[in-house]
Order: structure tokens, then sequence, then C-alpha cells
């Protein structure tokens, strides 16, 4: 991999920051954790707490002025800072509070490099901007390399609905169109995005609004786009603040076939 001094710093900013919170994560698995709600079935647990706490203090040894945006700390720092971190320190909280290991620690720096660490599979799914990598204890880190040939695609049926009535990815896994020619699967994290990086899926649809720069997804979008997936918005549109929702496609034949079906339903 071939990238900048500064990049290359950020990279292993971004890299160390969740393989911190994925440690966390971890190492509270099972055990009984408090729960703080946040309304609307919405809850975070003190692992989501203590792990944006571990992500914290990496990114603040090492770059101290930069300003970050946490899932559970909210904003720290000024809101339009030019280097501003991105941390869900825990996505798939549901998922992780009922035993289920799918989940992802997600750092990004807003427009850089940025990480996807997968706690309970040992894997770091990272970009500098310009290439993907996965990393695994043991192993040489190996490029990302996406592909439809699994014919899996991943559909966020969370709620809320914001394109509703138009559009709700619910109504998609019915579309002849789509069961004709994809898999559906409902891994409810943005683990489902490495693996499109990765070719494990064939692509992810969600619903939602600008998703650039959610602490959910920028990881994600970060790892496709630099594998050389196609990711739009639901509209087709470059993903932004004037489109709705995300739809990362291993190539452009699958998204083609996502976008006919998504402008049918």
């Amino acid at each position: 991999m071939t990238t900048s001094f500064a990049s290359s710093q950020d990279v292993d900013v971004a890299t160390a920051g969740a393989r911190a919170g994925a440690d966390v994560v971890r190492a509270l698995y099972g055990r009984r954790l408090a729960r703080v709600d946040k309304g609307a079935g919405d809850f975070a647990t003190t692992a989501d707490i203590a792990s944006e706490k571990a992500i914290l203090d990496v990114i603040r040894a090492a770059r101290p002025d930069d300003a970050v945006l946490g899932e559970e700390g909210g904003q720290r720092g000024a809101a339009d800072a030019v280097r501003q971190w991105l941390v869900d320190p825990l996505c798939g909280t549901l998922n992780y509070a009922v035993g289920t290991m799918l989940v992802a620690v997600n750092v990004a720096l807003r427009e850089g490099p940025a990480a996807v660490a997968d706690p309970f599979g040992g894997e770091v799914f990272f970009t500098d901007g310009e290439t993907a990598w996965v990393r695994q204890d043991g192993a040489d880190d190996a490029p990302l390399t996406p592909t439809s040939a699994t014919r899996l695609v991943d559909v966020n049926l969370d709620p809320p609905f914001p394109s509703a009535p138009g559009f709700r990815a619910v109504d998609l896994l019915a579309h002849p169109g789509f069961t004709g020619h994809f898999r559906p699967r409902v891994v409810s994290t943005t683990l489902a995005l490495a693996w499109v990086a990765a070719g494990r899926r064939a692509a992810y649809v969600t619903d939602g609004g600008d998703l650039s720069r959610s602490v959910h997804f920028a990881a994600g979008i970060a790892l496709c786009r630099a594998a050389g997936c196609v990711v739009t918005g639901i509209d087709g549109a470059p993903v932004g603040e004037t489109t709705r929702g995300l739809v990362a496609a291993a190539d452009a034949e699958t998204h083609g076939l996502l976008m006919s079906g998504i402008r049918r339903v």
C-alpha cells in the first residue's frame, strides 16, 4: 500500500482506534451490562461507552487538536473543523446486547482514512482514502476486492423510513426483480459494508438521510469507495447532503439491477 506520510499516520490512528474499541467490545461480551435509554427503542450499553472512551484515548494521544463526533459522547471540538473524526464505538448494539456477534467498530477521519473492526472475526478493514485492505493477526494485509459472485445483498430494515411512502427497503425484498437476481440478508450493522468491499456481499441497501457524515456509515462508505464499489444514494446520485439512503454495490451491473428494483418498488 502506497500513501503519503501524513495519510499513513492517520491510517494508523484509525486502525489503532478501531482495534482499541474492538478489544473493549470483545472483553465485555456476555456480561450483564447497564443500558442507557436513547428513546424510540434505541439504547447504548456500558460497552458502547467504554469502547468510545478507548477510541478517544487513541485519537487524543495522536491527534490532540482534531475534533471528534462520537455516537455516545457527541461533538468534541468545532463541528465545522477541517479535521474531524467520526466514531461509532459499537455498531450493532441490539445484536450485541442479546449475544449476537455481528457487530462493528467504526472510526473515520472525514474525507480521509477510515477503519472498521470486527471484534469477533479478528479483522480490521481499513483505507487510506485511495486503496482498501483487510488486516488479520498473523497474516499479511490483503487488498479488498469486491465481487457480486455471492449474489447476497444486505438490506437494512431498521426504522425510521424517511423516504416512505416512495421507498421502503422492506418493499424491495418482495419485488420479483430483486428475488430473481439476489438473496437478501439482514445483519443490522454496517459490518455489511466492509463485506461488500471484501467481496463477501454483492451489495448493501439502506434508507436514511445524508449518510456520508454519519458516525455509523462514514467508515464503511470510505472502504467501499476505495475498493472500487459503486456507491450512491437510493436515487442513484452521489452520496451527500442532497441524497437519501445508500446503495453500495460490488459493480455497476449489480448497482443497475438494484436501482431498477428500487425505482419500481
